[in-house]
């Protein structure tokens, strides 16, 4: 299949959801923690559930640069 150049709109599109991935991801997180803390009566939870969303969203910033570089994005 062949490689098509992206355009400047969906390039800004998909750096600037990189932007917002990584501190979404960690709220996200410490809010689900959050919950579950209430929920099961423990206070613990947020903690993990904070370091989680936090790497998923680092993870998922590092894919998409290795993506883009291997793509030739840069």
């Amino acid at each position: 299949m062949a490689q098509r150049n992206k355009s400047f709109i969906e390039k800004a599109a998909t750096y600037s959801s990189l932007a917002l991935l990584l501190p979404l991801s960690t709220i996200v997180g410490y809010l689900i923690g959050y919950w579950l803390d209430g929920k099961f009566g423990t206070t613990w939870l947020r903690i993990l559930c904070l370091i989680l969303g936090t790497a998923g969203g680092f993870i998922e910033f590092l894919r998409q640069i290795l993506r883009d570089s291997r793509d030739g994005d840069t």
